[in-house]
C-alpha cells in the first residue's frame, strides 16, 4: 500500500477503537501482551535480521535490540495500561449557562495519531499499547533499520487483537521507508490528525520544517546535573553517575555537568575519577582545566552537545544565578538536576529553569513514562503547547463540548 492509503485505512476503521468499551480496550491489550511473550522467539529472530544489517555503531544496536527480557518488560508495560483508568469521557468541566444550555466539556480521543521513530521496536508496542487505551487510531513509520523488528512486533500484536474478536486495523504500519514516504507521511493533513517524531536531532528537524501535520515536539536531551556548593558529594557522584552511565543511549541520560567554582575545588579531582572509573570521556573548561590540566578542552559546541555515549561535558559555574542562564542556554528543555542542601537554591533552580522536567536530589533517568506512573509514553514532549514531558494517555486526547439544551435559540 501507498503511504496515502495506509493512513486512509487507519482513519476509516478509527470507530472501531474510538467507541470501544474500555473493558475491549484492556481485552486487546492483555492479548497483545500475552502474544508478544508468547512469540518471543519469531520477534528476537527478525530483529536479528536488522541487527546483522545495521552499520551505525553500539549505541544504535542498543537501542534497536530486542531480547526476552525486554520483550517480558513490553508486555508488562501493556499490562500497565491497564491498571490505568481510559481518559476518554472523562467530564473535565460541567456548568449550566444563563440560558439553560448545560455544557460539558469532555475528553476525546485526538483520532489519527502519526509516529515517525527511528530504531527503538518497542517504541511499535508501546505506541499501540497508548493508542488502544486512549482511543486513537495509530500509523506507524519506523525506520529502515528497524522494519523486519517493527513488522514483526506489529504482526503479532495485531493478530491477537483479531484472535480475541476485535478489528485490529486502526493500527497500520507504513513499510515505506524512503525518505519520500517520510515526507509523504508528514504532509498527510486532514487524515492524520498528530504527527508525533520520535528521535534524534536530524528527525525532529525534518518534521518540523516539513510537516503540514500538526506535530508535538519530542526534543533531543543534553541534560544538566549542577553540583551547588552545599551538595553532599556521597550524594551527588551516584546521582552523576546514574544519570550519565546507566544507559548512554537515552535521551534522558546526564550530558553536562555543571560545579560550583568552591565545590570543584575541593571535589573535582574526585569527580573525574568516578566518572573515568565508568570509561567516560571528559571535555571541560577553561576553569577545570587550571584544577586538573590533563582534562580534555571542551569547545562551545560540546556544551550544546547531546553526546548519547560515554562522554560528558564539565563547566565551573559561580554560582545557582550562572549554572541556570547556563542550563536555559545550552540545554535542550529536557530534563536538568541541581544538588544541593540548599531550600532556597532548589526552589529557584525548580522555578527558573525553563525545561520539562526539573529535579532536586535525583537521577534525570526518570524523566519517563513507565517511572512517572503513566504506563508508558509516546515520547517526551519539550515544547510548551498541548504536552510537555512524558507523553501518557491524557496527553494523547483532546475535548469538546456537549451543549444540552430544551428548544433554546439566539436572540
Amino acid at each position: 500500500m501507498t503511504v496515502a492509503e495506509t493512513c486512509l485505512l487507519a482513519k476509516e476503521h478509527r470507530a472501531s477503537i474510538a467507541m470501544a468499551s474500555e473493558a475491549d480496550m484492556n481485552a486487546m491489550l492483555a492479548a497483545s501482551a500475552a502474544a508478544l511473550r508468547a512469540h518471543a522467539g519469531e520477534i528476537i529472530a527478525e530483529n536479528q535480521k536488522d541487527i546483522l544489517s545495521c552499520t551505525r555503531g553500539a549505541q544504535f544496536v542498543d537501542r534497536l535490540m530486542l531480547d526476552e527480557k525486554r520483550i517480558d518488560g513490553i508486555a508488562a508495560g501493556l499490562e500497565k495500561l491497564i491498571a490505568l483508568a481510559c481518559p476518554v469521557g472523562e467530564i473535565l468541566e460541567e456548568r449550566t449557562l444563563y440560558n439553560g444550555l448545560r455544557l460539558q466539556r469532555v475528553r476525546v480521543p485526538l483520532g489519527v495519531l502519526g509516529i515517525i521513530y527511528e530504531a527503538r521496536p518497542n517504541v511499535t508496542a508501546d505506541a499501540i499499547g497508548l493508542a488502544i487505551k486512549s482511543g486513537n487510531a495509530v500509523v506507524l513509520r519506523g525506520s529502515k533499520d528497524a522494519i523486519c523488528s517493527n513488522r514483526a512486533v506489529m504482526r503479532v500484536m495485531k493478530e491477537a487483537i483479531a484472535a480475541a474478536g476485535f478489528d485490529p486495523e486502526f493500527i497500520q504500519l507504513i513499510e515505506d521507508t524512503s525518505r519520500e514516504g517520510a515526507t509523504a507521511f508528514m504532509r498527510m493533513n486532514g487524515v492524520v490528525d498528530v504527527l508525533i517524531p520520535r528521535g534524534g536531532a536530524a528527525l525532529i528537524r525534518n518534521a518540523v520544517e516539513n510537516a503540514t501535520v500538526p506535530i508535538i515536539e519530542t526534543g533531543t536531551g543534553n541534560c544538566h546535573i549542577y553540583f551547588e556548593n552545599s551538595a553532599d558529594l556521597s550524594m551527588a557522584l551516584p546521582i552523576l553517575i546514574n544519570a550519565k552511565t546507566q544507559r548512554t543511549s537515552v535521551c534522558n541520560a546526564c550530558e553536562s555537568l555543571l560545579i560550583d567554582e568552591a565545590f570543584a575545588k575541593k571535589h573535582l579531582p574526585a569527580i573525574v575519577k568516578a566518572l573515568r572509573e565508568k570509561g567516560v570521556e571528559i571535555v571541560a573548561c577553561e576553569k577545570c582545566r587550571a584544577i586538573l590540566p590533563d582534562l580534555a578542552a571542551a569547545s562551545e559546541e560540546d556544551f550544546y552537545a547531546e553526546f548519547l555515549a560515554l562522554k560528558i561535558s564539565v563547566k565551573i559555574v559561580e554560582g545557582v544565578e550562572e549554572a541556570i542562564a547556563h542550563v536555559n542556554k545550552y540545554g535542550t528543555h529536557h530534563s536538568d538536576c541541581i544538588v544541593t542542601q540548599d531550600a532556597a537554591a532548589a526552589e529557584k533552580f525548580l522555578a527558573e529553569v525553563d525545561s520539562a522536567a526539573v529535579y532536586v536530589n535525583a537521577s534525570t533517568r526518570f524523566t519517563d513514562g513507565f517511572e512517572f506512573g503513566l504506563g508508558a509514553e509516546m515520547g517526551i514532549s519539550t515544547q510548551k503547547l498541548h504536552a510537555r514531558g512524558p507523553m501518557g494517555l491524557r496527553e494523547l486526547t483532546s475535548y469538546k463540548y456537549c451543549v444540552r439544551g430544551e428548544g433554546q435559540v439566539r436572540g
